[in-house]
């Protein structure tokens, strides 16, 4: 018992560690509009990604990087914001917008295969006439994904 606990306790640490560590940031832009995103390039930040967090700053975002272009899915388990995710392919052009509630298992898939995700709060790209087709700039400085 002593043993699972141990073990348990070394996991949740190692979890918390892993969210309290600064990620990489980076500047998009979109149709004119200027972002800040923190970068979720490996597996345990893209499995993290905004879980825990209570607000995200106006114009700023999460993007994660995928290795390669495939279709994609999110869900909102342990997530209290209210987010927005566009799903991006190779070339760094919006495949499609979903609007995604808080706390729901509700699965948002991409329409084809998407190298990005960028999450914002719910209605950023509805707000600043972002749609399927806009292309976003700066994605080439994310760092490559592990």
């Amino acid at each position: 018992m002593k043993k699972l606990l141990a073990v348990l306790l070394l996991a949740f640490c190692s979890a918390h560690a892993i969210a309290d560590q600064a990620l990489p940031e980076i500047t998009l832009e979109i149709k004119g509009h200027k972002l800040t995103a923190e970068v979720a390039a490996s597996d345990s930040t893209r499995t993290t990604g905004l879980m825990h967090r209570r607000m995200m700053p106006e114009n700023r975002g999460m993007l994660f990087v995928f290795p390669y272009a495939s279709p994609q899915s999110f869900w909102m388990m342990n997530t209290y914001i209210p987010l927005s995710i566009a799903f991006v392919d190779e070339h760094g052009t919006i495949v499609n917008i979903a609007d995604m509630k808080p706390l729901t298992t509700d699965p948002h898939p991409s329409a084809k295969p998407a190298k990005y995700a960028l999450e914002m709060n719910l209605g950023w790209f509805a707000k600043h006439g972002i749609k399927a087709g806009a292309k976003i700039d700066g994605l080439k400085n994310a760092p490559p994904p592990q």
